[in-house]
């Protein structure tokens, strides 16, 4: 069952809740001195819990070097290994060798450790193609499965292939050659789901639909995994036809016998009739193939302050409702973005970096921010 995010319920946002407060500049530390991090996620077992090895938390993250404009990093993308231990992060380097991944980047994904094996197996977005002139937007959703070194390396990898292809109810982003950030189309952000009632797997992603009369075409997609490791395309979760164009890494946490589906959007993809702001957005269901319904009845369940609209983006709930994302652009006073970049200030003011951990409670279909 599909359920689309429509108009009137963007008409009931409070713009007041679940405001994150703004940061301080000892906050924003780069954990990666020359490299901008950004779109982190955990590797997790197969119940989405966090993996560790040796007391060591096993995370990923985009990475482009530190000394380009932060508009600049998406067309150089690398996955980034990196672990935790406590406080302290450590960079294991690049997830994949020079020219082992498909495309000419890599972009976001999700990772799932196999303790018996050892092995790490990456579910990425390979974008463009390998040895293209200049990057253009074509999106494949790709696996690849690695073994883990005593080292925290990750070696030994599989020939990557594609896990699903555009079809259906989502369209192709094959012939994509150019286009601008948050108005693309989407084949992208793969997120695996293993129920806990059924033990079936879900693998959610971004995507565009295939049949709209709108550029602002938005949907949440997903596909069934078979048990020889093969995916199958089903009908989208949830749609946003006509309200916004990207629903970006969409994920579920179940939570109180309840399915909690979010994902990230920013204010310049709603459709200029719908106004939102940039921040995290979910709904609640009682299945994941059932029906969906807006959490604080717009979706809205935390955005960036008044005041430093673009801080932070790319919000990832964890089980345990605490939430990561990277700084984005802080302590902007007004301005734009493209307004410091054009300007050859991005990088000051550019975090690339994790953001404060913030937390959320749930209840039924009501959410809300607890208090940094």
């Amino acid at each position: 069952m599909t359920t689309a995010w429509e108009r009137a319920h963007l008409d009931q946002l409070e713009w007041t809740l679940a405001t994150v407060s703004s940061y301080t500049p000892d906050e924003i530390v780069r954990l990666v001195p020359d490299l901008y991090l950004w779109d982190l996620w955990p590797v997790r077992l197969a119940d989405g819990e966090l993996a560790t090895v040796d007391g060591n938390e096993m995370w990923m993250a985009l990475s482009a070097p530190s000394h380009l404009q932060p508009g600049q990093r998406h067309d150089v993308a690398r996955i980034r290994f990196i672990t935790r231990r406590g406080d302290r992060w450590v960079d294991r380097g690049n997830v994949f060798g020079e020219e082992e991944s498909i495309g000419s980047r890599e972009w976001a994904g999700c990772a799932r450790y196999h303790p018996e094996s050892r092995q790490v197996e990456v579910i990425y977005t390979a974008a463009g193609t390998r040895g293209e002139s200049a990057p253009t937007f074509q999106q494949r959703i790709v696996t690849a499965l690695g073994t883990l070194g005593d080292d925290f390396t990750i070696k030994n990898w599989a020939s990557h292939r594609e896990v699903i292809t555009p079809g259906g109810p989502y369209q192709s982003t094959e012939h994509q050659d150019s286009g601008q950030p948050g108005f693309i189309k989407a084949f992208r952000d793969p997120f695996l789901f293993v129920d806990p009632e059924s033990e079936q797997t879900t693998l959610l992603f971004t995507a565009s639909l295939a049949e709209s009369d709108t550029e602002f075409n938005g949907a949440v997609g997903a596909a069934r995994e078979h048990v020889d490791s093969t995916f199958s395309l089903l009908p989208p979760l949830v749609t946003a036809d006509g309200v916004n164009n990207e629903l970006e890494r969409p994920h579920v946490v179940y939570h109180q016998d309840l399915y909690y589906l979010f994902f990230s959007t920013q204010a310049r993809t709603f459709h200029p009739d719908v106004v939102g702001p940039t921040g995290l957005y979910g709904f609640v269901g009682e299945s994941l193939g059932g029906s969906w319904s807006p959490i604080n009845d717009s979706g809205l369940v935390l955005r960036n302050p008044e005041d430093e609209p673009f801080q932070a983006y790319s919000w990832l709930v964890l089980n345990d409702l605490s939430i990561v994302s990277f700084v984005d652009f802080h302590n902007l006073r007004g301005l734009k973005p493209e307004d410091v970049e054009a300007a050859g200030f991005g990088r000051d003011h550019f975090g690339g970096t994790l953001a404060r951990v913030e937390r959320i409670e749930l209840d039924g279909a009501v959410s809300r921010l607890i208090p940094y």
